[in-house]
């Protein structure tokens, strides 16, 4: 039986889009939420970045692998009904911690978040992942866009440098060039959003955001998570997220003492 967020629908959703919706589910934890990305943008870790080049307005700050050394987020992580969620739409029988990410844009931000997919960053590929977006502010236009089924795709998305907008890995022709969604006529679903609302979505979907040129703030909290089927993969270059000295080889599961296991239900966990 699906959890009470979900209806069967949006896990057929999920499966067959890559992308659903997903109301309310940290709706009573966006307070928590914002209290640790004021600490994360406070005290940054070592993978902050700031996406913005000189002279362009606003400011785009992200910082991901924090939850470890914000309170607030673990709290949420281990405490919500995150994992349980995830597990139904991934049809997964457990659910593994990846990573967290908090990306920040203030007001007057107009660069848009490029379109990309984050499976090749990563050194994890399996069909059960899920992303989860979730804005910490109101959000019309500064909203997540995904493409619907671009998970399917024969080729995954040449993954770039978002401020340098260079390639990230030295064999470009491995990889399908970025395309433009609205130019070529995809499928491209985004929504209004509340606080604590959540996009969740395949690690393989093509996505990307819009700038946010309003009075408000867009804070979003991401939490990245795998399934049963998910194994560490060599890419051929340096990952994003890094995880240096991880001394996982091709084809193990994700190091549990590095990648907590937060939901097992063979296990009863």
């Amino acid at each position: 039986m699906a959890h009470p967020l979900l209806s069967p629908s949006d896990i057929e959703t999920y499966q067959r889009d890559g992308v659903v919706l997903i109301r309310g589910l940290w709706k009573d934890h966006v307070d928590t939420l914002r209290a640790g990305i004021d600490r994360n943008m406070a005290d940054p870790g070592p993978y902050a970045a700031e996406n913005l080049k000189p002279g362009e307005p606003g400011r785009f700050f992200d910082d991901y692998c924090n939850w470890t050394r914000i309170p607030e987020f673990e709290q949420v992580i281990r405490t919500s009904p995150v994992a349980e969620v995830a597990a139904d739409l991934m049809q997964s029988e457990s659910v593994q911690m990846f990573h967290d990410h908090v990306l920040v844009k203030e007001p007057g931000t107009s660069k848009p978040t490029p379109w990309h997919q984050d499976g090749p960053y990563y050194f994890v590929d399996g069909e059960q992942t899920v992303s989860f977006w979730s804005p910490l502010d109101p959000v019309k236009e500064a909203s997540l866009r995904c493409v619907a089924g671009s998970h399917r795709w024969d080729k995954p998305v040449l993954p770039k440098r978002w401020l340098a907008d260079t390639d990230f890995y030295p064999d470009p022709e491995a990889y399908m060039p970025v395309p433009d969604p609205d130019a070529e006529g995809m499928k491209v679903l985004e929504w209004e959003m509340e606080p604590g609302d959540a996009v969740a979505f395949n690690y393989k979907i093509l996505h990307g955001a819009r700038g946010n040129e309003h009075a408000n703030r867009r804070r979003a909290f991401s939490l990245r998570l795998v399934g049963d089927d998910a194994r560490y993969v060599e890419r051929p270059g340096r990952t994003s997220p890094p995880f240096p000295g991880h001394d996982m080889q091709p084809g193990q599961r994700l190091r549990e003492d590095w990648f907590p296991v937060l939901l097992d239900r063979r296990a009863g966990l």
